[in-house]
């Protein structure tokens, strides 16, 4: 079969961070539209650098192929987000594909929190990430997708979506996970698919063990406010996965933020300082 020529944008952001003294410094900065890194942000201080990766043509489109590349250096910690939402464009029958890769040393720390990704009726997307933990380094991450602009009353009946998510250790899988999610009334009702909501999440961390107290714990930061869709907490091999499912996307942010809260205060005796562009 020959392989399917790309007519789109060919994106690439490429970010290496080092440590200097006390400070996590952004060393390297390389981008092709239509990806962009803004100036770096130490809100919290001088050792974690924040980051915000902004898409200038304001969606993906059938046949764009998008790059990202992150190496944490030895000691860096870095906070790597997204200005907005991303959208993702009904197709006329081209994949978009984003590929990440993230290589965290050792000891470092990685939190990459990108904003929610509404998926147009008609879309035909995936996204691959892949991750590699030094000895002793740690990954936090989040992906929130919205099938269809429901405000609109769009239902995601048309396209597909998909994607893989690989954690790496010392050439050991720590977490593999692979989602694929077929657009379909069957899919979009029946409880083993979105069972009528429009929003899923998952967030994991890994790279440190977790103990049972700790889920339950998390558990417990979901059932002690009132809510509307479904959660789960799961153990994973050497961290946690939290899953969402339900029609709020501010309802899910803030069920991982507090997550979030949660790990940073008992693994690194810190509070957040969530990124200014949220609050925009």
């Amino acid at each position: 079969m020959t392989p399917e020529k790309s007519t789109g944008w060919q994106g690439i952001l490429r970010l290496k961070y080092a440590k200097d003294n006390n400070s996590t410094k952004l060393i390297e900065a390389y981008s092709q539209a239509p990806l962009k890194i803004q100036r770096s942000f130490y809100p919290e201080a001088k050792d974690i650098c924040h980051n915000v990766i902004l898409h200038t043509a304001g969606g993906i489109v059938g046949g764009d192929r998008l790059l990202q590349e992150i190496h944490l250096q030895p000691q860096t910690q870095a906070l790597i987000t997204t200005a907005s939402a991303s959208k993702i464009y009904r197709s006329t029958g081209k994949q978009a594909k984003q590929t990440v890769k993230i290589q965290v040393d050792t000891d470092a720390i990685c939190e990459y929190l990108p904003r929610e990704t509404i998926v147009f009726n008609g879309a035909i997307y995936r996204q691959d990430l892949q991750v590699e933990l030094g000895q002793n380094a740690t990954w936090l991450g989040w992906e929130i997708t919205r099938f269809g602009r429901t405000a609109r009353g769009e239902q995601f009946n048309q396209g597909e979506w998909r994607s893989c998510t690989e954690i790496w250790q010392n050439g050991k899988p720590l977490w593999i996970d692979r989602q694929w999610l077929p657009a379909s009334n069957e899919i979009l009702t029946s409880p083993h698919g979105l069972a009528g909501q429009a929003v899923v999440g998952t967030l994991a961390w890994v790279g440190h063990s977790v103990s049972e107290e700790m889920l339950k714990e998390i558990r417990k930061l979901w059932n002690q406010h009132d809510t509307l869709g479904e959660a789960g907490v799961t153990q994973l091999l050497s961290g946690l996965l939290c899953r969402y499912r339900g029609n709020t996307t501010q309802e899910v942010i803030n069920w991982f933020t507090t997550v979030w809260q949660y790990i940073r205060q008992n693994y690194q005796g810190r509070v957040i300082t969530q990124p200014r562009v949220w609050k925009i």
